[in-house]
């Protein structure tokens, strides 16, 4: 894991709760950043990619590991 990503360790917890702590970290982080979101909730392979797409987004990485899921989240510089 790149050290500039701005970790959100969502595990454990049911969506909505994972997106909507990727949402308060993207809303926080600096213009350019990269948010990794580790999730183990099933539907997240939904709903990250469209939260993602539907607030401007752009999904740079999503990966299945054997904690759950990782997505890398970029925003817009």
């Amino acid at each position: 894991m790149d050290g500039s990503e701005i970790l959100v360790d969502a595990r454990g917890h049911r969506c909505p709760v994972p997106t909507l702590r990727l949402r308060k970290a993207l809303e926080t982080a600096p213009a350019g950043a990269k948010v990794r979101l580790l999730a183990d909730d099933p539907l997240a392979r939904i709903d990250v990619p469209h939260f993602a797409a539907g607030g401007g987004f752009a999904v740079l990485e999503s990966v299945e590991t054997p904690d759950g899921l990782s997505f890398l989240i970029g925003k817009p510089a």
